[in-house]
């Protein structure tokens, strides 16, 4: 029996987004027994994507590859005959990679039906943002949930989750964005507070909001220079969250923008942590999905549950066709997005 033949954006080279994919046809791979196959319709892009197209994501796989994490689709195959009532079915699903095709393999654990009313900007925006967020908000104790929260890129499909899920919990939520166009766009969200960095410094706005507080946590995004001033406002029994190092892109040299993110970051001893009780989290979800599928597939379902429920919305996507893969990428690198930015397959 000859394998299916499908489409897909390989990584070919690193650098611009309008020279580093190349569309081609491919041989889908066999089936495994506890897998699917879903003809996708539309695909996700995640910043972890932008950092693999210009060679500073260490877990990508060796060029050319087909990148992304997350998609939505239709069942069309399963690996066995017990999972057969999924075809046909739409779901929202992660991968492995391999999400920029028109058709791909993932595991059955990692998809969830989401029905044909579910549009897939909002399908999307809950998979890789929305279970990254929620992991993360289940990193902090229940006993300060009373206590301010600090969220980076609070604009951005991770960030824009990340607070309603904190202030469902009870937290205090203050949102960093770079604009007062990101920040408007959270409005509906209404964090507790606003921080603009537009043209000055957030650290001494952060300052007047806390007065005699502290921070029971961070969420970082960016890295760098930010590390050092986050923790400085971090209380005992806080932690510091670091899920992305957008700052690492601030050199053409992949070794000088290492260099600089290190320098800028700092050298924190484990002993003035200790005597601070603070933490530092580092987040990779590829790495907990590899080693625990299970964690993930409690969050996807988590999150859909919230979203039908009313309580989880994310915020208005982004949308590309599949003939302006390039411009979606530029696009979330810019730093001008709020929200998920996706791909559809025109005739899909």
């Amino acid at each position: 029996m000859e394998k299916p033949i499908a489409q897909a954006y390989f990584l070919h080279k690193t650098g611009k987004a309008k020279d580093a994919f190349v569309l081609k046809a491919f041989e889908v791979p066999q089936l495994k027994p506890h897998e699917v196959s879903i003809k996708v319709q539309a695909f996700g892009l995640n910043f972890a994507d932008v950092m693999a197209r210009r060679g500073r994501y260490r877990d990508a796989p060796n060029l050319p590859y087909v990148p992304g994490y997350d998609v939505v689709g239709i069942v069309v195959h399963t690996g066995s005959e017990e999972n057969h009532a999924w075809i046909g079915k739409r779901v929202a699903a992660f991968c492995r990679f391999g999400g920029y095709a028109t058709v791909v393999n993932t595991p059955i654990n990692a998809l969830v039906e989401i029905g044909k009313e579910v549009a897939a900007g909002a399908a999307l925006s809950l998979c890789t943002q929305g279970v990254t967020a929620s992991y993360m908000a289940e990193l902090i104790h229940p006993a300060h949930n009373d206590g301010f929260v600090l969220v980076h890129a609070a604009a951005g499909g991770v960030g824009s989750l990340l607070l309603q899920l904190l202030h469902h919990r009870g937290f205090k939520t203050i949102a960093k964005v770079g604009t007062q166009e990101k920040a408007l766009r959270l409005t509906a969200i209404n964090p507790t507070e606003i921080l603009i960095e537009e043209h000055t410094d957030y650290f001494h706005k952060l300052q007047s909001v806390l007065g005699k507080n502290r921070l029971v946590a961070s969420f970082n995004a960016t890295g760098g220079k930010s590390i050092g001033k986050d923790l400085s406002l971090i209380g005992s029994g806080g932690h510091l969250v670091l899920f992305g190092g957008a700052s690492l892109l601030g050199s053409r040299f992949k070794w000088i923008s290492m260099l600089k993110f290190v320098r800028n970051s700092g050298f924190f001893s484990p002993l003035p942590l200790m005597m601070g009780s603070k933490g530092i989290v580092g987040v990779n979800m590829l790495r907990l999905a590899d080693d625990h599928p299970n964690l993930m597939e409690r969050h996807l379902k988590q999150c859909f549950q919230l979203f039908n429920a009313g309580r989880l919305t994310p915020l208005s996507p982004n949308e590309f066709t599949s003939q302006q893969l390039a411009e979606a990428h530029s696009y979330l690198e810019s730093g001008k997005s709020t929200g998920k930015v996706l791909v559809y397959w025109e005739g899909a």
